[in-house]
């Protein structure tokens, strides 16, 4: 179950660095950080739960870790949690 939650995860992060470059392109700027930023910069994905109809999946690097919320594949986001 965790690995089929972590391939997921991965499939979205493809799909969040889209939105995050359309979101940029556009100028719209955010505080936020895309997942596929946080596993280029050597996070790792711990856990995924489910939370209802949206997934939440955990990264950790060192001291300093993030949740991401997916609610579809073009509606996500990120924050550090620490």
């Amino acid at each position: 179950m965790r690995t089929l939650l972590t391939i997921a995860a991965m499939l979205f992060a493809a799909n969040v660095q889209a939105q995050s470059t359309a979101l940029s392109s556009s100028g719209n700027s955010s505080s936020s950080v895309s997942m596929a930023e946080l596993i280029q910069q050597g996070y790792e994905i711990k856990t995924a739960v489910s939370n209802g109809s949206k997934l939440i999946v955990f990264m950790q690097k060192d001291n300093s870790a993030y949740a991401c919320e997916f609610a579809s594949l073009t509606n996500s986001r990120c924050g550090s949690i620490n």
